[in-house]
């Protein structure tokens, strides 16, 4: 691959679901750590929700061509958000982080030299060596994802990866365009399936340890929140 800097070579998805009072922040870390190295870039926020966020990016956007935003006040998913912004993507390198910054934008650095040696998917993880979880989920959320992760790697090939769901990964971006092009989950297991569909594509898979830190806000109510995921991940197993 070409060194990042020689072209137009990055594309950034950031999914936020009423985000309004971190997304800026969100995108100025993101904006302030590729210009260290002059990556040409685009970032597409996935806004769906009603409390301005996608009316606040809109107005960056007005200033910044490099930024593009799309949702609607509907929320229709973070998978579903996501899959619109790739299938727009031009970069080499398409990737998504959360709005809600758990991982620094910063430790992309551990990821693209694995793009560079011949992977096609690489995957931030809370679970791989290298990992640091400077601020834990609590105990209960511990016990119930882990509950959760044993029966769906039991349902799924996702390549041999322990944390599917931590929500900071980079793929080339023709296999990206490719993976999301057939990806139909709109909820949380989304990750779950582009994994799934790497894997029997024969995509090579790569996880690396990255910081990550709670901040408290979970979004996924536990009984009903799993009962959903759990049927998404019948769903593509079995192709339904």
């Amino acid at each position: 691959m070409q060194p990042l800097a020689d072209r137009t070579a990055l594309s950034v998805v950031v999914p936020a679901y009423n985000e309004v009072g971190r997304i800026l922040g969100t995108l100025d870390g993101i904006e302030s750590h590729l210009a260290r190295g002059a990556t040409r870039y685009e970032i597409f926020v996935a806004a769906d929700g009603d409390d301005g966020t996608r009316e606040k990016v809109a107005a960056r956007a007005r200033r910044d061509t490099r930024l593009h935003v799309l949702g609607s006040r509907e929320r229709r998913g973070k998978g579903f958000g996501i899959r619109q912004a790739v299938l727009q993507s031009r970069g080499d390198v398409v990737g998504f982080v959360d709005a809600d910054d758990k991982t620094p934008f910063s430790e992309i650095d551990k990821l693209l030299p694995w793009l560079e040696q011949g992977y096609d998917v690489v995957v931030g993880s809370r679970a791989a060596e290298g990992a640091a979880i400077e601020s834990p989920r609590p105990l209960h959320r511990r016990l119930g994802s882990l509950g959760f992760a044993l029966a769906m790697r039991l349902l799924l090939d996702v390549g041999g990866v322990r944390d599917t769901q931590c929500g900071f990964k980079f793929f080339k971006g023709d296999v990206a365009r490719e993976l999301f092009a057939r990806q139909r989950i709109d909820g949380y297991m989304f990750d779950a399936e582009v994994l799934h569909l790497a894997a029997r594509a024969g995509r090579r898979i790569k996880e690396v340890g990255v910081r990550w830190r709670d901040d408290g806000d979970s979004r996924l109510d536990l009984v009903s929140g799993n009962w959903n995921n759990l049927r998404d991940v019948l769903r593509i197993r079995f192709g339904a």
